[in-house]
């Protein structure tokens, strides 16, 4: 992640077309949050969105986000 050196301790695919479940995803949350970097894992993979949960053992913290380099996810997704 950008500014955190070394010692990140995540591995991101920044890459949209390649990404798969299981994937580290760092995404954006629009609203007063949106400078703020955050951290889940692609739960499933369409088209058009993904589903990132921020916790991929809570069914509850998944959210839909768009699929692009770093996912949009709206701020009404957060649980």
């Amino acid at each position: 992640m950008q500014g955190m050196g070394d010692n990140c301790p995540f591995e991101f695919n920044f890459d949209a077309q390649s990404f798969k479940v299981g994937d580290t995803v760092s995404y954006r949350v629009t609203g007063p949050l949106s400078e703020f970097p955050f951290v889940g894992t692609l739960v499933e993979v369409h088209d058009d969105h993904v589903i990132i949960a921020a916790d991929a053992d809570d069914a509850r913290s998944r959210m839909r986000g768009t699929r692009e380099s770093r996912p949009m996810v709206d701020e009404s997704e957060i649980a």
